[in-house]
């Protein structure tokens, strides 16, 4: 089958584009041009091609879905970023996804189009007794959630034949810069992790999945992944050799999380090979030789963490 992949070399499509091309599939990686794509593009293994552009330039899509069986529709703007500047989110996210629906709906046979979804479309939900399921009512809690939900609408009014996917959080299997809005989750909200190799694999096994389109699913990693977010917070930190953050820096408040009912998933897709032990042994990984390191920079790698909370030693939290 041939495939276009758009948002190919972030999280989720550099561990999409590997089990796709396993599976036997030719794929066309649509991406942003940068120096850092145009460097990763010449990297491509075989079976795999690079088309550069923008998901806001329609007629770039249309000649990346040339003859394509399938898009999968990865590309977009997400937290903390949509946050920061939401027009250039919305642009990306909504208007990106209005572009690939025209480009599928463009060729003379419609390829199916997978689109990613997330499960913070359905809000603050800590109250209420879990998992969410998918026909749980949808509500907008930020700018990300809000594109989403258009997104979404987008699809399933575009006469394509769709499948979304409300995927459930994707840690980066690596160290990443801190950000402050690590600090805004309540550390008593509820979050499902997804190991990236298996929300990759959940694509690929989904387009030779007939039952699965036409329809909206949880994709998340199962009981195995559910978590508090401070269990969730400290073992990943734990992972990174740093040791667990006073309850003091993080506000006191719902976000928009929740552990899901992933049961129809597993069982069309069988993806779910990974538990949370193997999410947090993979980042410590990814440390390499720096791995010998960690006891010399704990403390300071701690502190600037936390130098990023607006609440630690404030006495008020939010």
């Amino acid at each position: 089958m041939n495939v276009l992949l758009t948002g190919a070399f972030g999280n989720i499509g550099s561990h999409t584009l590997p089990e796709l091309l396993r599976q036997g599939h030719t794929v066309r990686c649509f991406s942003r041009d940068t120096s850092e794509r145009r460097r990763q593009a010449r990297g491509l293994p075989r079976g795999a091609e690079a088309v550069l552009g923008d998901v806001l330039d329609a007629s770039a899509l249309r000649r990346a879905a040339a003859g394509v069986d399938a898009v999968v529709h990865l590309a977009a703007v997400i937290p903390p970023a949509s946050e920061e500047d939401p027009e250039h989110a919305r642009l990306v996210n909504v208007e990106g996804t209005r572009n690939v629906v025209a480009a599928c709906r463009g060729q003379a046979r419609p390829p199916r189009l997978l689109f990613s979804s997330t499960f913070d479309v359905h809000g603050h939900t800590l109250s209420r007794r879990p998992p969410r399921r998918v026909t749980d009512p949808v509500v907008a809690t930020d700018a990300y959630t809000a594109h989403k939900i258009a997104c979404e609408d987008l699809v399933r009014g575009s006469r394509l034949e769709w499948c979304i996917f409300r995927l459930s959080d994707v840690p980066i299997l690596g160290i990443r810069d801190p950000h402050p809005i690590m600090f805004e989750i309540g550390l008593d909200n509820r979050i499902e992790a997804l190991h990236a190799d298996d929300a990759g694999l959940a694509i690929a096994n989904a387009l030779r999945t007939p039952e699965v389109w036409g329809r909206t699913l949880f994709v998340g990693g199962g009981v195995s992944c559910q978590l508090t977010y401070r269990e969730y917070l400290t073992r990943l930190l734990a992972a990174m050799g740093i040791d667990p953050l006073p309850d003091d820096a993080f506000a006191d408040k719902e976000y928009a999380t929740d552990w899901i009912d992933t049961e129809e998933s597993q069982r069309l897709l069988r993806y779910q090979r990974h538990g949370f032990d193997a999410i947090a042994e993979a980042i410590a990984a990814s440390l390499g030789w720096k791995r010998h390191l960690v006891p010399l920079a704990r403390s300071v790698a701690r502190s600037a963490i936390l130098k990023l909370s607006p609440y630690h030693g404030k006495g008020a939290r939010g």
